[in-house]
């Protein structure tokens, strides 16, 4: 604030937050009525003035404030999840920036579909449990997964960690092999694996040696970790596999690359590693688990295709950067009242749900100043939420909350 008005820096944000979350296509003018709701009349080009680099600095502020409040729900209802405290997932996901804002969110340079100068790397740890999110957390476009500091942080007692390759790194891997910590990931075909004998060999010799289209044995990886864990695979159908080489060799000449006969091998099989027990997660658990990983996916789509985080109206970088943080803001607050209105239904579309919260965004902005009007504008949400945001069975194409529920859906053996 440079001078007193009664558009505080409060009121600012909760119009931009609101405002966005009503509206991810809002105009200035659509934006100076969320101001309007909020209790203060401003005009659109005012507005403008105020969307400067000060704005962009107070509301990347405001989110890493909001990225520490703790907010989950109780768990879900699904029973063999509750073997552990918590399933979480990483990911992050690459925003491009204008190329004015690459002094300070570098990207990695060059150039796809479009210049890369800019960039922000956007990651989270997503709890399957109980549906906390630790994040939006922001990074320049250029850092690596392994670099962002979701990659090394503690979890909690008896909580199991699942993520994509781009977070697989031993030495993570291994203080969670204490009794109370536990992993699951896909395999890399470059880490070194060890037999129960301790002769290293190729894993698709051990599926040779196993015999069978499942497999589940001890193995050690890494040459100097010699990691406990266990290896797990199910062969796939021919269909899949032949779907899967397809991809591989696409991307390959996309990198002007000849995909190598052995990644090609592994086509044939969906492979896992792990070190939870198996009394605590069987093979056929395993991998409906490793599924659910594309959930923390599925959260930034929604994120992205409606709450449209990585669009923008404007080509200020400064007014483009705010527009981003408040809108990562406002999915962050989508996200809290999904968690305290549907989250305990397995069956929940988050889809649903945040079209719900969009369209009560701006009575909810309006009643932040009356904690009594605020709480009847949340129940009405809740009430909202809990009567129609709901997916519908499928038989073909189970859903994850489906194999979650009944495993064998998923005709793994």
């Amino acid at each position: 604030m440079q001078r007193r008005s009664k558009l505080t820096g409060a009121l600012f944000a909760q119009a931009l937050v609101f405002g966005w979350l009503a509206n991810p296509q809002a105009s200035l003018g659509t934006l100076a009525q969320a101001v309007a709701a909020v209790g203060v009349a401003i005009s659109a080009q005012g507005l403008d003035q105020r969307l400067g680099e000060a704005a962009a600095a107070f509301l990347e502020g405001l989110l890493g404030a909001a990225v520490q409040a703790v907010i989950a729900a109780d768990a879900v209802a699904i029973p063999w999840l509750q073997r552990v405290s918590a399933v979480v997932l990483l990911d992050c996901s690459t925003s491009v920036l204008p190329d004015s804002l690459a002094p300070w969110w570098p990207g990695c340079g060059g150039s796809t579909a479009e210049h890369t100068q800019a960039a922000l790397k956007i990651g989270v740890r997503y709890d399957r449990c109980r549906g906390q999110v630790v994040g939006p957390m922001l990074c320049e476009g250029r850092t690596h997964e392994s670099s962002t500091p979701l990659h090394s942080a503690p979890l909690a007692a008896h909580a199991l960690r699942l993520a994509d390759l781009g977070f697989f790194a031993l030495e993570v891997f291994a203080p969670l092999n204490a009794p109370d910590g536990y992993w699951l990931s896909r395999a890399r075909r470059t880490t070194a694996v060890y037999d129960a004998a301790g002769r290293r060999g190729a894993v698709l010799a051990l599926f040779a040696a196993a015999g069978t289209p499942t497999v589940d044995l001890p193995i050690t990886l890494g040459v100097d970790q010699r990691l406990a864990a266990r290896l797990l695979a199910v062969r796939v159908p021919q269909e899949v596999a032949g779907q899967r080489r397809r991809r591989l060799r696409a991307e390959a000449r996309r990198r002007g690359r000849t995909p190598s006969a052995a990644s090609l091998a592994w086509c044939d099989w969906t492979i896992s590693l792990t070190n939870v027990p198996p009394e605590l997660l069987s093979v056929r658990e395993a991998l409906v688990l490793a599924k659910a990983r594309w959930q923390v996916e599925l959260l930034f789509k929604l994120w992205k295709s409606h709450g449209q985080i990585d669009e923008w109206r404007s080509r200020k970088p400064w007014r483009v950067l705010s527009e981003v943080c408040a809108k990562l803001l406002a999915m962050l607050v989508q996200h809290w009242l999904v968690l305290t209105g549907c989250w305990a239904y397995p069956d929940r579309s988050l889809v649903k749900a945040a079209q719900t919260v969009r369209q009560h965004a701006l009575h909810l902005a309006s009643a932040l100043a009356c904690p009594q009007l605020l709480e009847q504008a949340i129940g009405v949400i809740h009430r909202c939420l809990a009567a129609g945001c709901r997916l519908n069975r499928r038989k073909k194409k189970p859903h994850t909350y489906q194999l979650l529920l009944h495993p064998e859906l998923s005709g793994l053996a």
